[in-house]
């Protein structure tokens, strides 16, 4: 599904720069290759803990507006994540288990959005993927942050994530997008590197 007219993308020349993209997807097929032990240990101890799937799915709203299921570490007890509408921190949620809990803390829950990236749905850097019913509501400005492939992290993520409202988020995804660079994008990842060994938590959680 593709959300609302992205006829500018037909007017502007094509910017994806192939080598990029094979750099990234070879990237990411080796870092699933190499903590491929820690992704079993990871699912073993999610399936110890409690029944239901380790993985959790979520149809989310990427570039252009099109719908593609996220890849996820499951944090919470199955069945109450299909309840919530929303992907905020549910801190002190009865609801997320122990092991949860560190995953969350770790952003190892992220980790299996590796698969994402190497199927094409996502970047390691750009606006965070929402769940479809904003995406499939944006305004013409808020479809502005559809212009990119989602990422794994972003700008909004590194810039006081859950101190900022619902408009600043958005507001600082369009800003990304508009000064889009390689050294933007390194320092969106050093930023996410420190903040993930600080286990602070920059991830919208579901």
């Amino acid at each position: 599904m593709i959300v609302g007219d992205f006829s500018e993308e037909k007017k502007q020349p094509k910017r994806s720069n192939a080598a990029a993209r094979v750099l990234e997807v070879v990237l990411a097929a080796l870092m699933l290759l190499v903590l491929s032990p820690l992704l079993l240990a990871v699912a073993i101890l999610i399936r110890i803990e409690s029944k239901g799937p380790a993985m959790f799915k979520q149809q989310r709203g990427g570039l252009y507006g099109r719908h593609f299921t996220i890849y996820k570490f499951r944090t919470m007890e199955h069945g109450r994540d299909k309840k919530r509408n929303r992907i905020d921190p549910f801190d002190g949620d009865p609801s997320i288990t122990k092991i949860g809990n560190i995953l969350r803390k770790t952003s190892i829950d992220e980790l299996p959005q590796l698969i994402n990236i190497v199927k094409g749905d996502m970047s390691f850097i750009g606006p965070r993927p929402t769940v479809t019913d904003q995406t499939d509501n944006y305004n013409d400005y808020q479809k502005q942050r559809l212009m990119v492939k989602p990422g794994v992290t972003g700008l909004a993520q590194v810039s006081g994530r859950n101190s900022l409202s619902w408009d600043e988020k958005i507001d600082i995804d369009i800003d990304y997008i508009n000064r889009k660079s390689l050294r933007l994008d390194l320092y969106i990842l050093m930023q996410t590197v420190v903040k993930v060994f600080r286990t602070e938590e920059i991830y919208e959680k579901s």
